[in-house]
């Protein structure tokens, strides 16, 4: 701390110099009105929510199916070229893509086009972005993938030779749930993924519901409906701890795992996903010991995809602004790889391990397994965490660049019935996908009628070219999946970048992805929420206490430290502290106070107390502010050597003091009370409304305040100008300075 009297100021006015007398400014609080009672306040919540008028009715169906809003202001003239082109190219893109996300959710090729296609027009109906693309995103079809083949393992569904057709293991009994007896390997595997979309959906919904008695409504359920629902309607606060580094790390670390599981279909290797923790280590042991059994037909395949498609993709990246649509490549190989496997009889000849029938239509609607919902409901939770996280901020993202507005509250409802309606229909977990979002911003998409457009392009595969597929190579969509992980993987050439920029950030990135990519994917989201809310607490742990300086011109405050020029007071010390004032910091704050005030009012006493006994006494003005551990004579003798003067008032600016809980207000209770007893005078300034009401719950000031109330002032410069004019306990008067 810098000595006080070195540079000295006045703060007072020229009035104060002309004779008047100084009074700071003062402001008179609104009064509040009388607390509600609880029945009153829930009489007016119900009649305002329950209230019912045609009007009401109408705004309330325009708000839940936004389409019908601004479908009759549709502009045919200007959007329909644009819709209809994003459209059809998106549609393109999308009919590989689900075959392949298929593989990495553990289910028949059939259900990853069923669910492209229902999210495309309930998010159509829904939705309020008008530019993302809602449909199969491969982290989420990871940890579906993740939670089917374990449940397929507990179901005793073990190897990988069991093929969808393959009934001569079925599953024991569970009950008298129709929809799981009886069942194959893919059939069990479907209805585990339908049950956990319908879960996360249900997630979704109930994360924005209000229920006032939640106990009463889940008392009225069954078992394990009630065990999910307990969770739902208080789940949708979680997502504000997904900031943009955690969900990044996430998605890069599941990325390298989503890689990982790919390459036993790369190299046509037979072995089975592993379960638990360290997952990557586990998959990679067992490839490196089954490497001597690779497929040379899958293999070549493979290299000769790969080699198509990196750099078509970066010509794609590169010249993305002269070409008007993404050239779909992915197609191509798709249909060239298939002609080659049909005619080339791969599978037969040579053991390649090929899609299989992908039938035409749609199966009849199916309830989800009640009796999977205990075991997939903490999974769900994971799922629909991510999956409306992403959805929001893409949305946001998107609207905010092209100049409207979103309705999170709205998007949250859109993303949950796209999972829970196409649960039905044997569908997996969906949300918004940056990359295919990117395709459709790029090529014109002005409306969802683009999303219209893309399920009429998949609902003629599925009544008609679907089963076309049936000898394409499950290698070629393994490929498709690693090649479209290029955005994510990219993400650790930035990491130099995001270390320069914010190195908390950076260290969330770091951390998220390690455990997500390295332990538990699960667990990696459960860390990375972890370390973003322990690094919030850290920063109040680590915030100091700063001296403050008055500039030469004017009333204005700043950090002694940083800034040239700025004056001090004789006798009064002005410090900031930058944090709220709560349980956990309260101890580090008067420590950090005390410290650089240089005065610890704790150790003093003691000193002094030792001192009376030994007959030596002093008086508070008298008490010199120097560092523990040296003798008086040596702090008398540098005292008299600079002449400096004492330390009497202490100013404390609480402006950037976000709150305070009891704790926090018996620490200013207990400083002001300990450097009173030395004579020396604290007070605060720039209080805000919430510090304010704090404190007067707490006892610390008054009830009733007024302006010259002498604890509390409304500006540093009131603040000090009223401890300058105090009188000091030896009679001086240090008026004006």
């Amino acid at each position: 701390m810098m000595p006080h009297g070195d540079v000295h100021c006045t703060t007072a006015p020229e009035s104060d110099a002309q004779g008047e007398q100084y009074r700071p400014l003062a402001l008179e609080r609104v009064e509040k009105g009388a607390p509600q009672s609880c029945r009153t306040a829930v009489s007016r919540r119900l009649k305002k929510h329950c209230s019912c008028s045609p009007q009401k009715v109408k705004a309330k169906i325009l708000s839940f199916v936004p389409i019908l809003k601004w479908l009759p202001r549709y502009q045919l003239r200007d959007w329909i070229l644009g819709d209809v082109m994003s459209g059809l190219i998106v549609g393109i893109l999308l009919v590989p893509q689900s075959i392949a996300y298929s593989l990495l959710a553990g289910q028949d090729p059939i259900y990853g086009l069923y669910t492209s296609f229902f999210s495309s027009i309930i998010y159509t109906l829904l939705g309020t972005s008008r530019h993302i693309s809602v449909g199969i995103f491969g982290v989420l079809c990871l940890l579906v993938g993740q939670v089917v083949d374990r449940e397929l393992a507990v179901a005793g569904y073990l190897g990988e030779g069991m093929g969808s057709n393959n009934s001569a293991v079925l599953l024991a009994a569970r009950g008298n749930d129709s929809t799981v007896v009886g069942c194959d390997k893919s059939c069990y595997a479907i209805a585990v993924g339908a049950t956990v979309t319908f879960t996360a959906g249900v997630y979704q919904v109930g994360a924005l519901l209000r229920v006032p008695s939640l106990s009463t409504v889940t008392s009225c359920l069954p078992r394990p409906l009630s065990q999910v629902l307990m969770g739902v309607f208080q789940v949708g606060f979680v997502s504000v701890y997904l900031s943009d580094s955690l969900l990044s790390g996430f998605a890069t670390g599941a990325s390298l795992t989503i890689l990982t599981s790919q390459v036993k279909y790369l190299l046509g290797l037979k072995i089975r996903r592993p379960q638990g923790w360290f997952t990557l280590f586990k998959t990679w042991f067992s490839v490196l010991s089954n490497l001597g059994q690779t497929n040379v037909c899958d293999l070549l395949t493979s290299l000769v995809c790969l080699l198509v498609l990196v750099p078509t993709k970066e010509l794609n990246n590169r010249f993305k602004a002269k070409l008007k649509a993404p050239i779909p490549f992915e197609l191509f190989v798709v249909i060239i790889a298939t002609l080659a496997s049909h005619f080339g009889r791969f599978n037969t000849d040579y053991g390649s391990d090929v899609a299989g029938e992908i039938p035409t239509g749609f199966l009849p609607p199916q309830l989800p397994s009640w009796s999977l919902i205990p075991n997939v409901a903490v999974d769900a939770f994971s799922i629909a965490l991510v999956g409306f996280a992403i959805t929001v901020s893409l949305s946001e993202m998107f609207a905010k660049k092209h100049g409207y507005r979103v309705d999170a509250n709205q998007e949250m409802y859109a993303i949950g019935f796209c999972n829970i309606i196409p649960s039905f229909f044997r569908c997996f977990t969906t949300s918004a996908a940056l990359t295919k979002t990117l395709v459709k911003e790029s090529t014109g998409c002005q409306t969802q009628v683009s999303g219209l457009v893309s399920a009429v392009v998949l609902l003629l595969v599925l009544l008609v070219i679907a089963p076309l597929f049936y000898s394409l190579q499950k290698c070629v969509l393994a490929v498709i999946i690693v090649v479209n992980l290029r955005g994510a993987l990219l993400k650790f050439s930035e990491v130099p970048r995001m270390w320069r920029a914010n190195r908390v950030d950076a260290s969330i990135w770091l951390v998220t992805m390690a455990t997500s990519a390295l332990v538990n994917t699960e667990l990696g989201l459960l860390v990375g929420v972890l370390v973003s809310a322990f690094s919030v607490l850290a920063r109040t742990q680590r915030t100091q206490a700063l001296e403050l300086g008055r500039t030469p011109s004017r009333d204005h405050y700043e950090v002694l430290a940083l800034y040239h020029g700025l004056q001090t007071h004789s006798g009064v010390a002005v410090f900031r502290y930058a944090a709220p004032i709560y349980y956990a910091n309260q101890t580090l704050f008067k420590k950090s106070l005390y410290r650089h005030v240089g005065l610890d009012p704790v150790k003093e006493k003691s000193r002094r107390m030792k001192r009376d006994k030994e007959g030596v006494r002093y008086s508070a003005a008298e008490a010199p502010r120097k560092e523990d551990g040296e003798s008086t004579a040596n702090v008398t003798l540098i005292l008299d050597k600079k002449s400096q003067s004492t330390l009497h008032g202490l100013v404390l600016d609480c402006s950037a003091v976000l709150f305070l809980d009891t704790a926090g207000v018996n620490a200013l209770k207990e400083v002001r009370k300990d450097y009173g007893e030395l004579g020396v005078t604290v007070v605060l300034a720039q209080c805000g409304n919430g510090v304010l009401d704090a404190l007067r719950r707490g006892g610390y000031m008054p009830e009733k305040q007024g302006g010259d109330d002498g604890l509390i002032f409304f500006t540093i410069a009131d603040a000090v100008h009223h401890v300058q004019h105090m009188p000091v306990p030896n009679g001086d008067d240090h008026g004006g300075c």
